[in-house]
């Protein structure tokens, strides 16, 4: 099948990995398309090899991490999943890494893929300039936004960067997201840092009161890429931290749903 071309096509990104058939990043069957290049530098990061924008490698030499692709590179690996996007109402996710650390390239993937029928979706931070997310938003079904803390200054102390910047792109993005894109909020939840009380009930108060969030989902901490910390000569900051029990999670969830839908 012959697919039309416009600017934009041809455009290189860093790619740090494509994932096929995911089930958790956005509805029905979804490839993934991992992004590399994140401002944030949160202590439970379970992607350390997506930092840099550049080609990294391990210590010993034997693991790659990244490679240049265009924009019609990308488009080529998520067509060839289109039948099970029709299917079971999936399509393409752009997660990373931070997508708006490459935010032409990730507009060109998304608009290609809008263009051709493919469901939209991305996970991201928001913590970017308002003109970058802008025109993504003319092309998406989905955003899945992290709000990771609501104290600023533990925001900056857990991330690196202060939370002023994501709390005014996600009331921007409430305001003017088309007609039928969702807004989905995710709270990482880890314990001891972000699942008091306190945090808890101010996060939901501030979505309780903003338009165009279709829901909370409460996301438990895990372990998972604390092998790569090792493998790229990175300590892991929250290696004393234990998975949250169901019965923390569920407690969790009782406090926000009393003013924002919650799932976990």
């Amino acid at each position: 099948m012959m697919y039309q071309t416009y600017e934009g096509m041809d455009m290189k990104g860093n790619v740090l990995r494509i994932e096929k058939s995911s089930i958790f990043d956005g509805d029905g069957l979804r490839t993934v398309v991992f992004l590399k290049g994140c401002p944030l530098r949160c202590k439970w990061c379970s992607t350390p090899e997506s930092y840099q924008k550049k080609i990294q490698t391990t210590l010993d030499g034997t693991i790659t991490y990244g490679q240049i692709m265009t924009v019609e590179d990308v488009m080529v690996e998520v067509r060839k999943d289109s039948l099970f996007y029709f299917h079971s109402g999936g399509g393409v996710t752009l997660s990373g890494g931070e997508i708006l650390a490459q935010p032409e390239f990730a507009y060109n993937i998304l608009r290609r893929s809008c263009y051709e029928g493919i469901n939209t979706a991305i996970e991201s931070s928001f913590h970017a300039d308002w003109d970058k997310i802008e025109p993504i938003l003319g092309c998406l079904d989905t955003a899945f936004v992290d709000m990771k803390l609501m104290d600023p200054e533990r925001h900056k102390y857990y991330t690196g960067v202060d939370n002023a910047l994501i709390l005014s792109n996600i009331e921007k993005a409430g305001k003017e997201r088309r007609p039928n894109m969702k807004m989905v909020i995710r709270r990482p939840l880890i314990p001891g840092v972000n699942d008091s009380k306190e945090d808890l009930t101010a996060l939901a108060q501030f979505l309780g009161n903003l338009k165009g969030v279709d829901h909370l989902q409460l996301l438990p901490y895990h372990r998972l890429g604390t092998d790569t910390y090792r493998k790229l000569g990175m300590e892991y900051p929250l290696a004393e931290i234990e998975v949250p029990s169901e019965e923390h999670m569920q407690w969790c969830k009782d406090i926000t749903e009393k003013y924002v839908k919650t799932i976990i």
